[in-house]
């Protein structure tokens, strides 16, 4: 990073496994978290990546969001914003005060929550950032990092621009086969088709391979991306397909088979991974918390309504993690009523 700092603003799962990676490889990072216990174990006994790629640990240095002002009296010119999608508006306006007048905060999360960042910060210092690594936070200052998967950066106005190609240079520090690209909402729509999928396998205690690789849950999985595509077609964005995920395989058009074989495509990409159920199904079964459904398909949701699209199995999907949230097990039965109203 030229001995430039950065920030990474969430160092959970992802924030955490690109930072340890970033300071193993010599970079200058400030880890920024809500989470005190995160904090201290990170300050104390440093950072850990574990798991079927590699382990290590590298010394870091983390602060909460309010210790960040006592600390440091200068901007930053790169923050990577890696919380969850419901806590975006929040580290955005915390944020803020921290970012250079030329600076750029980079979306490292899952959703649309480009629109939101570039509302507070400006656009013009919003650059957008695809990611399908799997990682889980096994304990405080401790991070599982379960299985490679496709990282994407991209302008949110199409262009190619030298900021980009800089970080992307950085990521490749993390993932090889990092690239650029001109459509970054192509990736990031194809993203919530298949996170429409994970979403479903919450609804239950089965592994996402288990509830995908199911031929009793085939047809609703299917009509579930097909719902996402048709709201991402009738905004004129065309997908784009990443590990497994073939967005032409959910058209209403698109033969059965294609369909199929893309599901299988998926399973056979999550069977690579030691990371075996989704962190939304963490959320909900070990952390007990709120999960980004309303972030991510409920964003969904609405669009489709002000285009005259009907998502009656998305609007069952995100009614029932709410019910989920709200107390009820997960279970099978979860899964079956979406298959019910499939079946309408």
């Amino acid at each position: 990073m030229n001995n430039s700092q950065c920030v990474i603003w969430g160092a959970g799962a992802m924030g955490g496994t690109l930072a340890a990676y970033w300071i193993r490889a010599g970079f200058d990072v400030i880890l920024v978290d809500s989470n005190q216990e995160h904090v201290n174990a990170i300050n104390s006994k440093g950072l850990t990546i574990s798991g079927p790629i590699e382990t290590f640990s590298v010394p870091a240095k983390a602060y909460l969001p309010e210790q960040l002002a006592q600390n440091f009296s200068h901007s930053f010119e790169h923050i990577f914003l890696c919380t969850k999608a419901l806590h975006t508006e929040k580290a955005c306006e915390q944020l803020r005060p921290f970012l250079s007048p030329t600076g750029v905060v980079i979306s490292v999360q899952n959703g649309l929550n480009e629109h939101t960042i570039a509302r507070i910060v400006g656009q013009q210092r919003t650059l957008g950032c695809f990611i399908n690594f799997g990682a889980d936070i096994l304990e405080p200052g401790h991070i599982h990092y379960a299985g490679r998967g496709a990282v994407v950066l991209g302008e949110m106005d199409g262009s190619i621009s030298d900021r980009a190609q800089t970080i992307l240079e950085w990521m490749k520090q993390f993932e090889p086969n990092a690239i650029v690209t001109d459509r970054i909402f192509s990736f990031l729509w194809g993203k919530l088709a298949y996170g429409a999928l994970l979403f479903a396998t919450a609804l239950t205690n089965d592994s996402i391979v288990d509830i995908l690789h199911h031929p009793k849950y085939r047809s609703v999985l299917i009509a579930l991306a097909k719902e996402v595509c048709a709201v991402a077609k009738a905004q004129d964005i065309p997908l784009e397909g990443f590990n497994g995920f073939n967005p032409d395989a959910f058209t209403a058009q698109a033969p059965i088979e294609l369909s199929h074989a893309s599901i299988d495509d998926m399973v056979a990409f999550n069977r690579k991974s030691a990371k075996t159920h989704s962190g939304i199904w963490r959320d909900l079964a070990i952390h007990k918390r709120k999960t980004e459904v309303n972030e991510q398909l409920g964003v969904i949701i609405k669009i489709a309504s002000e285009c005259g699209i009907n998502t009656p199995l998305l609007s069952a999907l995100v009614d029932g993690i709410h019910l989920i949230e709200d107390g009820q097990p997960l279970c099978a039965s979860n899964l079956e009523n979406l298959i019910r109203i499939n079946q309408i």
